[in-house]
């Protein structure tokens, strides 16, 4: 993918984000990815890690309050973006959530005169005690497979500061960016 494309893919779905006070207010110094994987090449062995029996994943229905705590033990801030109106995906530990995302729709797009489905998961995060055990990741596969199979031309990673971690997906940089906007 050109970095060109990437970034009419940002504009698409987040115009004006580097005019959002809080983009702007980022240290210069602070790097970040766009991420983009076309679904047509997703190829889900490439990731293959084997999960104990206690791990399971699926659409969170649950209560909300259970829901909120674990996103605030990852990132209290993303609080705000979680409620019972987006599908969430979870990775569970002996049915208590370890990891979560949003499932996110963002829309199709006309792009270099083709409509583009983007979908993309959303606000990943994994409970801190359960990192590094593979659970996230393999939640991220799933749900790009969800995306997959439901006719979406790309998923779409944003505002990342952990691009080698999806890469292990298949996922590509373009662009990266810091406060004032698309860089290297």
């Amino acid at each position: 993918m050109d970095k060109q494309f990437g970034i009419l893919l940002l504009d698409c779905v987040h115009s004006d984000f580097f005019e959002q006070e809080n983009i702007r207010n980022l240290p210069e110094h602070e790097v970040y990815e766009e991420m983009y994987l076309p679904l047509h090449e997703f190829n889900p062995k490439q990731y293959d890690k084997k999960m104990d029996d206690a791990i399971t994943f699926g659409y969170y229905d649950g209560g909300i309050d259970e829901l909120l705590e674990a996103v605030k033990k990852v990132i209290p801030e993303w609080v705000q973006y979680y409620d019972n109106k987006q599908r969430v995906y979870c990775g569970f530990i002996d049915g208590k959530i370890a990891s979560f995302c949003l499932v996110e729709d963002m829309g199709v797009h006309n792009i270099y005169g083709r409509k583009i489905k983007l979908g993309g998961p959303g606000c990943v995060g994994t409970i801190p005690e359960y990192r590094h055990s593979g659970i996230g990741l393999t939640m991220v596969k799933n749900v790009t497979q969800i995306l997959k199979d439901e006719g979406y031309d790309y998923s779409y990673i944003h505002y990342t500061g952990v691009a080698p971690w999806y890469a292990k997906l298949g996922y590509q940089t373009t662009p990266k960016w810091n406060k004032n906007g698309p860089c290297a």
